[in-house]
């Protein structure tokens, strides 16, 4: 027993005194733990953040600008028609920028700009509230400076990288740039869409003007832009920017600025102004080969003068979209105008009814058969070949053959002259006129030697315009009558200059060479035949009230209607018709065609100028050519017709012709 007890004495003499340790709360643990990784996430942070910013001296010392080349279209009077690529415009301060535009920027971007340091935790607060109650990314946080930073230096990456870093940068702009100086270089680095970089350009681009003149609604229309230059283009989506500049507006009364109630007053004029931005483009687009062939792999921005007339290619868009208003119950929707100066400048081109709806050029690249307005071609070949304006012509029904041309309303007059048969548009009688000549081929080369390019069908057909062809080759191959067989090429570039002032194009029209097409006596002829199309055949309705030529054309089932003509200065056309090749309503050439061209030409500087006094186009050189002289038979014509009036001839050939014709 006394050993037992020992044993347990000892055993209890072993523990210590005190109370025993209690076990930490959980509340204590949590603590540690977020202690822990709060001290190692720190420290992590620190390393990310310390190895990004190791990369901000290489990302701030390759600041670059990478963008296409721009190339911006002067008119003939030095006026901005257009500007294509990319174009970073002339650096603004924004001291010289108007109070409504800087304001406008602050309403919708960062209204806290000038308190904040370059970041602003109050807005990232309320974006993130705004987000997580949508579900989604509804607001961003980024401030102007932040958003400055991203443009840059940074890409467009959605990383933590660059977030991180867009931070960092933010925060070193704000130590070293003014807070007016931050808002210059965002106005004149951001993208406002349709190729502008910075508010200069995009001032120019849409509204033709400097950006210090923008007004409230124009400016606002510009901030605008920012969110998605590309979906709220005035240019491309009108209803999509005037909603988003409305926004604009909203934001600015919402912010209490002073110019919010102006905004609206001068919509229309903005409206205006995009419209009459639209479509030169037509022009502009045209000429892009020409430019890249002339200067080759220049990447500077470039500046090209160019012929165009700013007023003729205004009244031209004018008259031609009031019409095709006008003409929708004819089921007439597209049309295209191109007018030339006599020397082969191209003066204005219309392309289509809207650009922005279609860019598809009607006037250069749309092939449609021109009806009897390629008649002039079939005529100038028998004039060429010996025969006269008086010989007669047989215009009744055909029976040989396989192809049976009909008259406009089936009506035939018996023997005519060839200049009747031209100015009442006879089918049957140029048809014939052309199996008289030997060979259709002999009117195909005087089509080429003309100009017309395109494939011709080497059949009679083509003597009543079977064959697509362009309104720029029929215009062009018309200028030849009011030269009296000269041929001017088109042109439409003056010079091409990058905008260092280093010449890479120079043209001097002055010193062009004319080749002789045909003679003199020909196109002379031609010349007066064609007067007396609009004097007493289908062109009536084309009378400018001065002297001038032209020839309607109507292609089979009214698909078709086409008036070219010329006057002492210019040589010009009108086409009407449908993009899906559907008839229109019995509409000729003589109709609105011929309205058309004689609004256009009307109050030009041809007024009271006579087309037969028109001295050919000046030139350094002319080829003079033994060809074309009209041989025996074109001599003794002349004798036997000399002063025989056209109404005497007609009275001794018989038949009673019309004094108005419609084709």
């Amino acid at each position: 027993m006394a050993a037992k007890k020992t044993k347990k004495s000892v055993q209890t003499s072993r523990k210590k005194p005190g109370k025993s340790k209690a076990k930490p709360s959980l509340w204590g643990r949590l603590f540690k733990t977020f202690l822990i990784a709060g001290l190692w996430a720190s420290m992590i942070g620190v390393i990310i953040l310390a190895w990004y910013a190791s990369e901000l001296r290489d990302i701030t010392a390759d600041m670059k600008f990478d963008r296409k080349r721009s190339i911006t279209f002067l008119a003939e009077d030095g006026s901005v028609i257009a500007q294509i690529g990319e174009l970073k415009g002339e650096t603004i301060d924004v001291s010289h920028l108007p109070p409504h535009v800087i304001q406008a920027l602050l309403a919708v971007e960062d209204r806290r700009f000038y308190s904040h340091f370059g970041l602003d935790p109050l807005g990232i607060a309320r974006a993130m509230v705004r987000n997580i109650r949508a579900g989604h990314l509804v607001q961003g946080g980024s401030t102007i400076t932040q958003q400055l930073a991203k443009n840059l230096f940074l890409t467009q990456d959605r990383t933590l990288k660059r977030k991180i870093q867009e931070a960092l940068l933010a925060l070193w702009l704000e130590q070293k740039l003014s807070k007016d100086e931050i808002l210059t270089a965002y106005f004149n680095r951001v993208y406002f869409g349709a190729g502008t970089y910075g508010i200069q350009a995009a001032a120019q681009r849409y509204f033709h003007k400097n950006a210090g003149d923008l007004s409230v609604y124009e400016g606002a229309m510009l901030v605008g832009l920012l969110k998605a230059p590309s979906r709220y283009s005035p240019l491309n989506s009108p209803d999509l920017a005037k909603a988003r500049t409305e926004v604009v507006l909203k934001a600015m009364k919402d912010a209490n600025y002073y110019y919010a109630n102006e905004g609206r007053n001068d919509l229309h004029l903005v409206q205006a102004a995009i419209a009459d931005s639209r479509q030169e483009r037509y022009f502009t687009d045209w000429l892009m080969d020409d430019v890249s062939r002339n200067v080759g792999a220049v990447e500077e921005d470039l500046v090209v003068r160019t012929t165009l007339s700013p007023s003729l290619q205004k009244k031209a868009e004018s008259i031609l979209l009031h019409k095709l208003n006008a003409l929708s119950a004819e089921h007439v929707t597209q049309g295209a105008v191109l007018v030339l100066e006599n020397d082969g400048a191209v003066r204005a081109m219309v392309g289509g009814k809207d650009y922005g709806q279609s860019q598809f050029n009607r006037a250069t690249q749309a092939l449609r058969p021109p009806g009897s307005s390629f008649k002039p071609f079939v005529y100038l070949t028998a004039l060429s070949r010996g025969m006269s304006p008086y010989d007669t012509v047989l215009d009744a029904p055909i029976t040989e053959g396989t192809y049976r041309p009909k008259n406009f309303a089936d009506k035939y007059y018996g023997e005519v002259t060839l200049k009747q048969a031209l100015a009442y548009s006879l089918n049957t009688a140029a048809v014939r006129v052309a199996q008289q000549i030997g060979s259709i081929g002999y009117v195909i080369g005087t089509a080429r030697k003309l100009g017309i390019t395109s494939d011709l069908k080497r059949d009679l057909s083509l003597a009543l315009g079977s064959s697509g062809v362009s309104l720029l080759e029929m215009v062009s191959a018309y200028s030849v009558f009011p030269n009296l067989g000269l041929r001017p090429e088109p042109y439409a570039i003056l010079s091409i200059q990058d905008v260092k002032g280093n010449t890479y194009y120079d043209f001097h029209p002055s010193q062009r060479y004319f080749p002789r097409l045909f003679s003199e006596r020909s196109a002379s002829e031609m010349n007066d035949m064609l007067q007396n199309v609009i004097q007493n055949g289908t062109a009536h309705a084309a009378d400018p009230g001065f002297s001038a030529g032209g020839k309607t054309g109507t292609s089979q089932d009214y698909r078709d209607a086409w008036f070219i003509g010329f006057t002492a200065r210019y040589t010009s056309g009108v086409w009407l018709g449908n993009d899906d090749n559907t008839p229109m309503k019995n509409m000729t050439g003589g109709k609105a065609p011929a309205e058309i061209w004689g609004d256009i030409m009307r109050d030009t500087p041809s007024a009271n100028i006579p087309v037969s006094s028109q001295a050919p186009v000046t030139s350094s050189a002319h080829r003079s050519s033994s060809q074309d002289s009209g041989g025996f038979s074109g001599f003794l014509s002349r004798i036997i017709s000399s002063g025989t009036s056209a109404d005497t001839q007609s009275k001794k050939e018989g038949g009673t012709l019309p004094s108005q014709y419609n084709e």
